[in-house]
């Protein structure tokens, strides 16, 4: 059986990765998302196991210790989020598409690991719309939000690192070139 495509999803907080991940899988129920592991104590309404593996920071630590992680990293300078292998390899082996919705950091680890996986990178329509849907979320304090900013800044200045950038004005057109990239005809 051939392995399935990987394809690595990085954008800056609030460009919309998670709905149009949403949406791809609503019309591509194939396909099979990661879920990250991270240190962060989870938002309301988060689940572990659904959206996140919520663990401890001596966890996280013992996975990365024993090559437990594809990849992983330190997000907005607070808390670590990563990859849990396994998953990973076992979806791909058995022949599911996969998207790792991960961050720049953690896109460059995969690059040297998985070179050959379509790395894309979302993009907002401008600037200025990434930054009204990061305050619009209403989830993150001033201070968090300038962090966020900054490291949005930082992610669209590396976009040229990419395979391929997706720009997020409509989420279905989003989906559609997710979808060509993946190689999934509708």
């Amino acid at each position: 059986m051939k392995n399935a495509p990987v394809l690595v999803l990085v954008g800056p907080s609030g460009v919309g990765k998670g709905t149009v991940v949403a949406a791809l899988r609503a019309r591509n129920p194939q396909v099979w998302v990661s879920i990250s592991a991270t240190t962060r104590q989870p938002r309301i309404g988060e689940v572990d196991g659904v959206h996140y593996f919520f663990v401890t920071p001596e966890k996280f630590s013992e996975l990365v210790d024993t090559d437990g992680m594809l990849e992983w990293a330190w997000v907005h300078q607070t808390d670590r989020y990563g990859t849990p292998r396994r998953a990973v390899e076992e979806r791909i082996a058995t022949g599911t598409p996969v998207i790792l919705e991960i961050d720049l950091q953690g896109a460059r680890q995969v690059r040297t690991t998985m070179p050959e996986a379509i790395f894309v990178f979302l993009a907002p329509p401008n600037k200025q719309e990434l930054f009204a849907r990061l305050r619009g979320r209403g989830t993150e304090s001033e201070v968090q939000i300038q962090r966020r900013i900054q490291t949005a800044e930082d992610e669209l200045a590396a976009m040229d690192e990419f395979d391929h950038v997706v720009v997020n004005d409509t989420i279905d057109q989003a989906v559609a070139d997710l979808e060509k990239l993946l190689g999934l005809v509708h």
